[in-house]
């Protein structure tokens, strides 16, 4: 597999990964959602709200859509999960647009990083979007961890479009409309 496709893979697999956690927050009793728990962010509510920031916040880098750091100011958290859950996917599929459009050279093209006090500093694109990827799994897991205290069951959110696992997941990755190629 060449480094495309594995950038165009990781934003199929950030809408499915995010699709399946948000089933599982909605499913939560009342109240839960923005219940103090312990972790990096204090609730469920608050890590979702701060996953979806930070993707616009570096995107938005990427894409040198000219908002930079303002985007920090501009953000507003969202209180229902559903509306959450609506920006989220919008966003992974915005994402997943971005990286199906990435050609030869892309990930080695440099733009530059909006750091406030630190200037405008040169990153590769490649590098961002391994960042933005790793972001996103890292506090997944932390949601998913607050999910074990909570009413829900949390989703398995540590496949990769294996080819065993293919015949559990045909469905979700079918509703979402994407394009995996897999052996099975």
């Amino acid at each position: 597999m060449d480094l495309l496709s594995h950038y165009r893979r990781m934003a199929a697999n950030n809408l499915w990964s995010n699709d399946r956690l948000y089933r599982a927050v909605h499913a939560l009793q009342p109240g839960e959602f923005e219940a103090e728990r312990t972790s990096f962010f204090p609730s469920i509510k608050a890590t979702l709200n701060h996953v979806l920031l930070v993707d616009l916040y570096y995107l938005g880098m990427i894409e040198q859509d000219g908002v930079g750091r303002a985007i920090l100011d501009r953000y507003s958290d969202f209180d229902d999960s559903a509306e959450l859950a609506a920006e989220q996917a919008a966003f992974d599929r915005r994402l997943l647009a971005f990286c199906e459009a990435l050609g030869e050279g892309d990930l080695d093209r440099q733009v530059f990083t909006d750091r406030g006090e630190n200037g405008q500093i040169p990153e590769h694109v490649g590098d961002l979007l391994a960042h933005l990827f790793i972001h996103d799994i890292h506090h997944r897991g932390q949601v998913h961890a607050m999910l074990s205290g909570a009413s829900v069951q949390p989703p398995q959110l540590d496949e990769f479009f294996l080819d065993f696992d293919w015949k559990l997941r045909r469905d979700e990755v079918t509703r979402l409309g994407l394009h995996v190629e897999t052996e099975a």
